[in-house]
């Protein structure tokens, strides 16, 4: 497995621990990213613009992104070093590392930015 497929499968194991459970926001400009408030930062749309109102929930290793209008996404997290995949439909869902603690996932025009910790991420 490269490297990157190793990172992106770390960093959706941490995706297990998302709750309504605040946690300390020290990171400053981008803290609302790292609080677990129950939301990802998602920009929805060709045009969307990105706003921390796209709710996360979960059941066992299912994802559902839920959109403020309704629409949602759902992913399933796996351990084949993937890290998620789109759980239905037809789009796949792309992974990105964008920070040590936080993922992008892109499915079709619509992206999320996920908390996530990436450990022994060192090759």
């Amino acid at each position: 497995m490269g490297m990157m497929g190793r990172l992106i499968g770390l960093a959706c194991l941490s995706l297990a621990a998302c709750s309504d459970k605040g946690r300390d926001a020290s990171d400053g400009p981008n803290a609302t990213a790292q609080i677990d408030d129950g939301n990802a930062d998602c920009a929805i749309g060709v045009d969307g613009g990105w706003a921390h109102d796209c709710r996360i929930d979960r059941a066992g290793d299912l994802l559902t992104l839920r959109h403020p209008d309704g629409g949602f996404r759902r992913l399933r997290i796996v351990t084949d070093g993937r890290g998620l995949v789109s759980a239905d439909g037809a789009e796949r869902a792309k992974l990105t590392i964008i920070a040590d603690r936080r993922i992008e996932v892109a499915i079709g025009p619509d992206r999320y930015r996920l908390p996530a910790t990436v450990a022994n991420a060192a090759p």
